[in-house]
């Protein structure tokens, strides 16, 4: 009985998103204090990167000069080829695209 997850921490999420290349430097960006979590219309600062996120959340957070805006479709179950990360988020802002 292999069932998704409906939570998973936030680095590893932006870890198997691929926004970064190590889940060391998703949670160090978790823990600077630079992403910002909407979940119910209620927007907080996310400064730990064992926050629990799932689908219907919302991230928004600064990578390199780009503000990446996003909402969460999935969780996933591992690290995967890019097609696969893209489809467990929907930007809001088409401009923007992980750089991995």
């Amino acid at each position: 009985m292999n069932e998704t997850p409906t939570s998973v921490r936030l680095d590893i999420w932006l870890w198997r998103a691929r926004f970064f290349k190590t889940r060391a430097l998703s949670a160090k960006m978790c823990e600077s204090g630079h992403v910002r979590l909407e979940r119910f219309g209620t927007v907080s600062r996310v400064e730990k990167s064992s926050q629990a996120v799932k689908p219907g959340d919302r991230l928004i957070f600064a990578l390199g000069s780009r503000l990446i805006d996003l909402d969460i479709v999935g969780t996933g179950e591992r690290r995967g080829p890019a097609p696969e990360a893209q489809g467990l988020y929907t930007l809001r802002d088409a401009a923007a695209k992980p750089t991995d």
